[in-house]
């Protein structure tokens, strides 16, 4: 026998996560060979305990064959299926375990692109003028309490009609509704937006046929992300989430979080709205992040 492969034991339905995992000995990365054999051992036991057939087996390779060729620069729909499998908040939450001390995180999602434009505090980030005006402001603080100047805000959301403006090449103004914001030396910022709405995430692809044949719906509650960093602190990925939305309880991406709900208030005050430079009657969200400094 070869004795190159004479110490492998050979491949049988009982020996066959150990079969494969022997293989990965000469594996230089450490890591990797931990997080592979993890994989090979999970897989194998679900192929075992479904009894998984041929046909199924190649249904699902032509799934993720599926899932990869919708994949473009615009839209990520491997980053759907994480979402939509709960899987990236799972990592999410492993990897931001904060104690309760700083603002929570939550899932990136598929529409951040960089280059956003920088905008003054006060700024409407709505160019395409559809809309219930929003006035969000608030201030960015340290975990003592401490107001954070020239912290950065990267900020996104969905349009009134539930498409970002990267789902809309041009139907929507390019980069509507993003931009990046700067505290001031006491920590605050403010700007103008659009009340965000409910909307589906992509479904005419295949994460959307998974959620129908599973009988789920695909719907994200109202909510605008951020990116909220500063110097010398560790950045947070998050939303803020509408408190009246009627998906609130049944996010298709699992990213609500009790802590990020906000409290939207409703103003009718015409001198209110003339000192902040937005129509009449408004909404408003006060809210203030908090960042973890950088350890060491």
């Amino acid at each position: 026998m070869n004795e190159t492969i004479s110490n492998y034991p050979l491949f049988s339905e009982a020996t066959s996560e150990d079969c494969v995992i022997e293989r990965m000995d000469g594996a230089p990365n450490a890591r990797l060979r931990t997080i592979m054999e993890s994989v090979v051992r999970h897989l194998h036991a679900i192929v075992k305990e479904t009894e998984l057939t041929s046909e199924e087996w190649f249904a699902a390779i032509q799934f993720l064959t599926r899932t990869g060729h919708m994949s473009n620069e615009w839209r990520q729909e491997f980053i759907l299926l994480s979402d939509t499998l709960g899987i990236s908040m799972l990592v999410d939450a492993i990897n931001h375990r904060n104690g309760g001390v700083a603002t929570d995180s939550t899932v990136l999602g598929p529409f951040h692109v960089s280059g956003a434009p920088q905008y003054a505090n006060g700024a409407n980030i709505c160019l395409d003028g559809k809309g219930e005006p929003l006035l969000v402001a608030g201030t960015v603080r340290d975990e003592t309490g401490k107001p954070i100047a020239n912290a950065q805000l990267d900020v996104w959301q969905a349009n009134e009609d539930g498409f970002y403006d990267v789902q809309q090449k041009g139907i929507q103004p390019d980069f509507n509704l993003r931009g990046l914001f700067r505290t001031d030396a006491e920590g605050k910022f403010w700007f103008r937006s659009v009340k965000p709405k409910a909307y589906p995430i992509p479904a005419d692809g295949p994460v959307g046929d998974m959620l129908a044949a599973l009988g789920r719906h695909p719907y994200r509650p109202a909510h605008i992300h951020f990116i909220v960093s500063a110097e010398g602190h560790q950045a947070v990925t998050t939303h803020l989430f509408d408190p009246d939305c009627a998906w609130l309880n049944s996010d298709a991406v699992f990213g609500v979080k009790p802590t990020l709900v906000a409290d939207v208030q409703r103003i009718d005050d015409a001198e209110a709205a003339r000192a902040a430079e937005i129509a009449n009657p408004f909404s408003k969200i006060e809210w203030d992040f908090v960042l973890l400094r950088e350890p060491g």
